[in-house]
């Protein structure tokens, strides 16, 4: 990267430049809802104008409870109004909120907990019993705030200052908020991969504001279209996953109508989505298709028509997004990953493309899209040179953006791989066409090599997934002595009382290899029909349980 000297002038002595803190994002916000509200399943409603005085009321309780700043903050809640507080009170004090993944072994929620040296907690009444297990274990923590829906007896032996509601009523209504450094950490949170312990991804309040001025610039533009003031959004990727992939942040600023469905159980969410209009929500291929085939919304009783989803975590299928289209469901995707705060890229329809049918715009919607606004996207070859835009040559993608994680928290030598050469690695192999569009071609970790020829396994997903009577599809290579690996194919039958046979599914696949689009070494070696495939704590494939099960 060439460096240079330009000109920087003085500024003038009284003048100010204010630093891109998180409280900033609540400030416009409340501005721009009006009489919009924050909505908690069927237990409580209140306005933009209470949500800023309950997030002043939790700095003074956090405050008397001796939280300050460069103290580390857990939360452990289903998705919640509180959780919503929490994302801007406790940063906004200078302190480091740390989401912890309540869907994360006992054990490994122990390790992050410790290894994020955490000071104090916030948490719901359902891991009480797991933290009881492990404060004994947890000697920084000072006290624990105790968060409930319902009022309920509670036997336990965790020190608990108090519940959340009551505590909160008792505190005054304005906090005057520090000022600080923009680059001070203010969120903390743990990812998992495919071997040794979680790893700590942390984000400054500079990152975490540049990332929801570009994700507000990018869910609002022309062939996106997804959220504004007008809307109504509700989350069904968690909280704790990358502050729900920003997007809280992102609806608050906008001042939109935020719908929070706690603990994600189809018949709740679905109730939601009907009662409160829901506009917009985000989440992974695996949680849209078990409302797809709730049977409320697969009879026809339950008109979802109109709502509009950003999928992400996983590919979104053509089959997929073909079903949610008969129910009148606008499906479309993005890319990005714990690391980078998450928002890379996103399937925005070009002027020509929205205004053609469905099944001319289905590529560009199950695409990875173009890189939003400050994102610098390449793909590159194994000697770090980028490839050219030919839709055909395949490489890793590389990215630099302003809300890219700077490290993971204590590991060096892990934050020295995932930043080589000055740019983040991420893992993915992938093409990009004249257009600038992505299409992630798969996990390196994932890609399957036989017989000295590179086969993807998210195409061959792709592929079957459309296959009739298959519901879920997953597809990893094994070790083969001739051709180094083979694929194997784990398929959830859409009806487990009348599956398809394995040899209908390669027949199926064979037109694809008649066609060129795949070649005959594609077609794998076994499909195996499968009552579930495993899934990570967020909802995506989890490769690496599958091949210890195959």
């Amino acid at each position: 990267m060439t460096t240079v000297n330009p000109r920087i002038l003085p500024p003038t002595p009284s003048a100010t430049n204010p630093p891109l803190l998180i409280r900033e994002l609540l400030e416009g916000g409340v501005r721009m809802a009006g009489h919009n509200q924050i909505v908690y399943r069927d237990l409580s409603r209140h306005s933009y104008h209470r949500f800023q005085e309950r997030v002043h009321q939790l700095a003074h309780l956090l405050t008397a409870q001796g939280v300050r700043a460069g103290d580390v903050v857990a939360v452990l809640d289903w998705d919640s109004p509180r959780y919503l507080e929490a994302f801007f009170a406790v940063p906004m004090l200078g302190a480091i909120l740390h989401t912890v993944n309540v869907r994360l072994s006992s054990e490994q929620i122990h390790y992050t907990m410790e290894h994020a040296e955490d000071d104090f907690v916030l948490t719901h009444q359902d891991f009480v019993p797991q933290l009881e297990e492990h404060h004994g274990r947890l000697p920084r923590v000072r006290g624990y705030l105790l968060c409930r829906d319902e009022p309920a007896d509670l036997e336990t032996t965790l020190p608990l200052v108090g519940e959340y509601e009551a505590m909160l009523a008792k505190q005054p209504c304005h906090y005057d908020f520090p000022t600080f450094d923009e680059n001070a950490i203010a969120t903390l949170f743990y990812t998992t991969g495919t071997t040794g312990n979680p790893k700590g991804v942390y984000f400054s309040h500079r990152q975490l504001v540049l990332h929801t001025l570009a994700e507000a610039s990018t869910l609002q533009a022309p062939g996106m279209e997804l959220l504004n003031r007008d809307k109504v959004y509700m989350p069904i990727t968690p909280m704790f996953h990358v502050h729900a992939w920003g997007v809280p942040y992102t609806a608050t600023l906008l001042g939109a109508t935020q719908v929070y469905p706690g603990r994600y159980e189809p018949e709740m969410l679905i109730k939601l989505l009907v009662s409160e209009k829901v506009d917009f929500s985000h989440c992974v291929p695996t949680l849209l298709g078990m409302v797809l085939n709730a049977e409320p919304v697969a009879s026809g009783r339950i008109d979802l028509s109109g709502w509009k989803l950003l999928i992400g975590g996983s590919a979104l299928t053509r089959s997929l997004a073909r079903q949610a289209h008969e129910l009148g469901i606008d499906t479309r995707t993005a890319y990005g990953m714990s690391e980078t705060c998450p928002l890379l890229t996103a399937a925005i329809l070009p002027r020509e493309v929205e205004q053609a049918d469905f099944e001319t715009q289905l590529p560009w919607r199950c695409s990875t899209g173009l890189p939003i606004p400050l994102v610098h996207l390449q793909v590159v070859d194994e000697a770090g040179q980028p490839l050219p835009h030919d839709d055909e040559s395949v490489g890793e993608v590389r990215v630099r953006a302003p809300w890219l994680t700077q490290a993971y928290y204590k590991e060096t030598t892990r934050s020295e791989e995932l930043w080589q050469d000055g740019w983040l690695h991420t893992g993915d192999v992938a093409t990009i066409n004249e257009h600038g569009c992505v299409q992630i071609r798969d996990r390196i970790k994932d890609v399957i090599k036989t017989g000295g020829e590179w086969v993807s396994s998210l195409e061959l997903e792709n592929l079957i997934s459309q296959c009739p009577g298959v519901a879920e599809v997953a597809v990893i290579g094994m070790p083969d002595d001739k051709w180094g690996e083979r694929p194997v194919a784990l398929v959830v039958p859409r009806d487990l009382n009348a599956p398809p046979e394995a040899d209908e599914i390669q027949v199926f696949l064979r037109q694809f290899v008649d066609q060129g689009q795949i070649t005959r070494w594609a077609l794998p070696a076994r499909i195996r029909l499968v009552d579930e495939i495993p899934k990570t704590s967020v909802g995506k494939l989890d490769k690496k349980r599958i091949r210890q099960q195959v």
